[in-house]
């Protein structure tokens, strides 16, 4: 069987992350599947999913070391191309990935005592977000 929803919310900067445990944790419950998989996929290409520990010293870490790996700069070729301040978005996006799978176990997520399910917003701007939530098994 194959359960799908989606979920909708607003971010309104740069390095802000959501803990979306949560609302995938509801939408395991909805599908009443016991074991199976719950497949996480972010719409857009300047926002990103994970796991981590949801913690207040993790939540800037992470972030703030994307911001070192690939800071802000006007020097990118998507800067010269569309000069929109978020090049460095688009890849931070893409290095951390739009997507996540999750196993089910007795109707429940496969998770970590302190790992939790994450989306990171890289984008400059206020968005509003889509993450598409599948959940296949029996």
């Amino acid at each position: 069987m194959i359960h799908q929803r989606e979920i909708h919310f607003p971010t309104q900067q740069h390095r802000e992350m959501r803990d979306l445990t949560p609302e995938v944790a509801r939408v395991v419950g909805e599908s009443k599947i016991r074991a199976g998989l719950v497949q996480l996929f972010h719409v857009g290409s300047t926002g990103a999913l994970g796991t981590i520990e949801f913690e207040p010293g993790l939540e800037g870490d992470l972030p703030e070391l994307l911001d070192r790996l690939i800071p802000p700069s006007r020097h990118y070729g998507h800067e010269r191309a569309w000069h929109d301040g978020n090049g460095h978005s688009h890849l931070q996006a893409t290095w951390l990935g739009p997507s996540l799978t999750v196993p089910i176990q007795d109707g429940q997520l496969v998770l970590g005592t302190w790992q939790q399910i994450f989306h990171l917003e890289c984008d400059v701007k206020p968005r509003r977000r889509t993450v598409v939530v599948t959940v296949m098994g029996e």
